[in-house]
């Protein structure tokens, strides 16, 4: 039985940012709810949708009341994850990540993401395994900046292995940072699209943001701090090992990696395969799995990685 609901709003500069521009963001809400919405003069009605999509667009409206009074201008993006969000999780405040001073708050976009975000709040160390697009990396990210700026940590510790050269760091020109700043870069583009560039100079300068190469990471205890080891499918089992073991009192892990892209040399095996089999078991570990259905980068993605996917399959 369809059903409809009228929300009325009597402060005008929040009305306006609820629809944005042109409705805007109404024709997202209702390409992802379903149903047909219109605006007129301070209600905003929506009919055409079963009970449970009535419930859905009121806890929607009721974050982007709460978002908008807040001076934040929701984005397109941003309902569609909270569309998401709120199809996938019974209580969508438990796996929002809102960064102090970043620009705005994210949402997970499938139930998988939620998982995700749970465990990394839960659990010490969390590795999360999928293909390109899913957000592991992005809302790795994402969860450490607010643990970071939120003063839940001490400083934010980011590595990956270097595998992709060829030759050790000590050839490449450059310091340190800029050795390993090409290998990084996709953390730090996720970083850029979630804090103002300023703030993570300035982290950088203080020691709250810290680059390692992972062969550097020998030796030392990281204490009170939340690393992220991001493409861990390129680690060695021993170098996997050695990561685990330098995580210290108080702090977390993250561990990202995609077991379809596996650069490593022939007859080397891959320590997140390793850990993965091993691990599985082990009490405060979380292991998160993504798929294609949880692509978000771009509905292209998703149709890509089905194609190469389908191609592995043998022919019946």
């Amino acid at each position: 039985m369809e059903e409809r609901i009228t929300i009325v709003l009597d402060n005008q500069d929040i009305l306006s940012g609820v629809c944005g521009a042109n409705d805007r963001n109404l024709k997202v809400i209702e390409g992802s709810l379903g149903g047909r919405i219109a605006a007129r003069g301070n209600e905003i009605r929506l009919e055409g949708v079963d009970e449970q999509g009535l419930r859905r667009f009121k806890s929607i409206m009721d974050s982007l009341v709460a978002v908008v009074r807040e001076g934040e201008s929701p984005s397109p993006e941003y309902i569609r994850a909270l569309a998401e969000s709120v199809e996938h999780t019974e209580v969508p405040d438990e796996t929002i990540i809102h960064i102090p001073h970043g620009f705005s708050r994210v949402f997970p976009r499938s139930g998988n993401q939620a998982q995700y975000i749970r465990g990394m709040r839960s659990h010490d160390i969390t590795f999360c395994v999928g293909p390109a697009g899913t957000g592991k990396t992005y809302l790795a990210i994402a969860e450490a900046l607010r643990m970071v700026l939120s003063k839940k940590m001490r400083k934010l510790v980011l590595t990956r292995p270097v595998v992709e050269a060829g030759e050790s760091l000590g050839f490449l020109p450059g310091d340190l940072t800029q050795k390993i700043n090409p290998y990084l870069r996709p953390l730090y583009d996720a970083m850029e699209a979630l804090v103002p560039y300023e703030m993570i100079r300035r982290m950088e300068e203080t020691r709250i943001i810290e680059i390692a190469p992972l062969a550097y990471m020998r030796g030392r205890s990281l204490n009170d701090c939340i690393v992220i080891l991001d493409e861990a499918q390129n680690t060695t089992k021993e170098q996997m090992k050695m990561f685990l073991t330098r995580i210290g009192e108080g702090a977390r892990a993250i561990i990202t990696g995609d077991t379809t892209q596996i650069d490593l040399p022939k007859r080397v095996d891959s320590g997140l395969l390793h850990a993965l089999s091993i691990l599985s078991q082990v009490e405060g570990i979380h292991i998160a799995y993504l798929n294609t259905a949880d692509v978000v980068r771009n509905p292209l993605i998703k149709k890509i990685i089905q194609a190469y996917e389908n191609e592995k399959k043998p022919s019946p």
